[in-house]
C-alpha cells in the first residue's frame, strides 16, 4: 500500500504521543498508589498495569510501523517487511477486560459481587475482541460487517451491564465519589464507542493510505482516553473514597 511521507510521519507522531501518555500514566499510577487506602490499591495497580501493557505494545507497533517503510531517493516505499497490526489486538485482549475489572475493584463491592461481575464483564470484553479480529484482518466488506456485527453483541451487553447491572452502584458510594463513579461508567462507553466507529471507516468508502492513517490515529486516540485518562479517573475515585473514609474516621 502506498502512503505519503506526511501520512507516515503523522501516524508515527501519534504512536509517539500514545507511548508518552501510557508511560506517564503508568509512572503516576504506580507512584501514587500509596496515597489510597489498602482496599483500593489493587484497582490503582491494575490501572497502571493496563497502561504499562499498552506502553509495551505501542512500542512494538511503532517499531513495526517504522520498519515497514523506508525512504529511497526521497520517496517513501514499502520495505518488504509487513506492518504487524496484530500487536494491537493482543494488547486489547489483555487490557480491555482489565479496564472493566479495575472499575469494579474501585467500587468496593462485596467479594462475591466483585468476582461475579469481574468474570462476566471481563469474559464479555475478551469475546468482543476475539470476534472483532477476523473482520479487522479482512479486506472483504461483507466479512468485516459480519464480524463487526458479532462483536457488537458483547459490546452492547457490556453497556447494559454498566448502566443497568451497576445502576445503583454510584448511589452506594461516598457522596464525594458518586459523580466520579458515574463519569467512569460513561467514559468507558463513550471511549469504547470510538473503536467500532474507527473499525468501519474502510467500509464507508475511505480507502488506501487515507483509511490506514485514519484507523491508526483513531485507535491511538481511543486508547489514550480509554486507558490513560480512565486510569487517572480510577485513581481520583480511589483517592476521593480514601479521603472520605479518613474524614469520617476523624469525625
Amino acid at each position: 500500500m502506498e502512503i505519503t511521507i506526511e501520512q507516515h510521519q503523522l501516524v508515527a507522531n501519534f504512536f509517539s504521543l500514545t507511548i508518552a501518555a501510557m508511560g506517564a500514566a503508568t509512572a503516576f499510577l504506580w507512584i501514587s498508589r500509596s496515597q489510597v487506602a489498602d482496599q483500593y490499591k489493587t484497582a490503582v495497580t491494575v490501572s497502571g498495569l493496563v497502561t504499562f501493557i499498552a506502553l509495551y505494545h505501542y512500542w512494538r507497533i511503532s517499531g513495526s510501523w517504522d520498519s515497514s517503510y523506508e525512504i529511497v531517493d526521497g520517496v517513501l516505499v514499502a520495505s518488504g517487511e509487513a506492518f504487524n497490526d496484530a500487536y494491537r489486538y493482543v494488547d486489547w485482549l489483555l487490557t480491555v477486560p482489565l479496564l472493566l475489572i479495575e472499575l469494579i475493584l474501585v467500587m468496593g463491592l462485596s467479594s462475591s459481587e466483585t468476582f461475579k461481575k469481574s468474570l462476566r464483564l471481563g469474559g464479555l470484553a475478551a469475546l468482543m475482541i476475539l470476534l472483532g479480529y477476523p473482520g479487522e484482518i479482512s479486506d472483504v466488506p461483507g466479512t468485516r460487517w459480519l464480524w463487526w456485527s458479532l462483536s457488537m453483541i458483547p459490546f452492547l451487553w457490556i453497556v447494559y451491564e454498566l448502566f443497568v447491572g451497576l445502576s445503583g452502584t454510584p448511589d452506594g458510594q461516598p457522596a464525594a465519589a458518586q459523580k466520579l463513579v458515574g463519569y467512569a461508567r460513561y467514559l468507558v462507553v463513550v471511549s469504547w464507542a470510538f473503536y467500532p466507529i474507527v473499525f468501519i471507516l474502510p467500509m464507508l468508502g475511505i480507502k488506501g493510505s487515507t483509511a490506514e492513517t485514519a484507523v491508526q490515529i483513531g485507535y491511538s486516540i481511543a486508547d489514550i482516553v480509554a486507558k490513560a485518562v480512565f486510569g487517572i479517573l480510577i485513581f481520583a475515585i480511589a483517592l476521593k473514597k480514601t479521603n472520605s473514609a479518613r474524614g469520617s474516621a476523624a469525625a
